[in-house]
């Protein structure tokens, strides 16, 4: 197993927090009325993001998903222009105009969420493609996709190029449990999703979605790996979708009681104490403390994305289109 800090763990759960904390700010304001277009929420999930882009260097490339918040930052993105891009606003990371499900960062290698269910699939395995052919690095490229986004034909488009030629690219399904509003055992006969790479000739490997230590150890290996040449690999990472599709769900199709349930028991951040690394330990009261700053962090994001102005009507159309 990868050897973790004391140091690390802290900051593994601060990525964490902050996450939470941007995610239940954004859904009180999507409710409220002040955020525009849909925001799909990651609470949860947290830990998945933060064990995998914990395994990355800064020069590494990710590409997400429509519930991309939580890989945005743990990739390192700024909390304040995240939060102004959500409400559209022209010192966003994408000037106001990528919104929730369009985010992306460059400068740290977040090559964007995607508002198309399996559309990452092939950005991720061309930056993989571009690092090992043209620019000839060790950068590696992460797709992450949810069980529904694995029934798409680009996945399978993407795994056998990126098996054929050996590409650094690291495939990780957030096996959520819901595509939407289908429960994935009635679109997906596999037992582990990650049972697909053994036909491509790549390593499948399940983990715990809600231990980010887990998570964090299966990262290192997979990232090694593409370092060395040795192509891809497949982390199926099991966790569950908290919250509705998007804010607002009414979630007829599920029991909320059970879902709750599921959250009390699996919580990634209320469990944290309990899958600790020997030799490392916290009190209660310093984790509560992260989670305090965490919120406190992500307030003032607010307040500095309400006083951001909007982009000009004459710029709408600019950083959209190429000239």
């Amino acid at each position: 197993m990868a050897t973790v800090t004391k140091e690390q763990a802290r900051k593994f759960y601060e990525t964490m927090a902050t996450i939470r904390a941007f995610e239940e700010s954004v859904k009180r304001d999507f409710l409220a009325g002040e955020i525009p277009g849909f925001v799909h929420l990651y609470i949860g999930e947290e830990a998945i993001g933060t064990g995998i882009c914990a395994a990355l260097r800064d020069d590494d490339m990710i590409e997400s998903t429509h519930r991309g918040h939580g890989h945005c930052i743990a990739k390192g993105a700024d909390v304040n222009a995240m939060m102004a891009e959500i409400f559209g606003k022209k010192e966003g990371l994408c000037h106001g105009k990528g919104g929730s499900m369009h985010i992306a960062d460059f400068k740290i290698g977040m090559l964007g969420a995607n508002g198309v269910v399996g559309g990452g699939y092939n950005l991720a395995t061309g930056a993989a493609l571009a690092s090992k052919m043209v620019l000839k690095n060790d950068r590696v490229s992460v797709v992450f996709f949810g069980d529904g986004a694995s029934n798409r034909g680009t996945f399978h488009e993407a795994a056998n190029v990126a098996a054929a030629w050996k590409l650094p690219v690291i495939f990780v399904n957030e096996m959520n449990c819901w595509a939407s509003t289908t429960p994935y055992r009635t679109t997906t006969a596999v037992e582990n999703i990650s049972d697909r790479a053994k036909g491509y000739n790549m390593p499948g490997v399940v983990v715990n979605g809600q231990n980010v230590f887990e998570v964090y150890d299966a990262a290192v290996e997979a990232v090694a790996r593409a370092r060395r040449g040795e192509g891809p690999t497949f982390i199926e990472a099991k966790t569950y979708r908290i919250e509705g599709h998007f804010v607002g769900d009414p979630e007829k199709y599920r029991k909320k009681e059970e879902t709750m349930q599921i959250f009390h028991d699996t919580d990634p951040l209320t469990h944290f104490l309990g899958i600790l690394p020997e030799g490392i330990s916290f009190e209660q009261a310093e984790l509560d403390q992260i989670r305090a700053d965490a919120v406190e962090k992500i307030k003032k994001a607010k307040e500095y994305a309400v006083s951001c102005e909007y982009p000009d009507p004459s710029e709408y159309i600019t950083d959209v289109y190429v000239d």
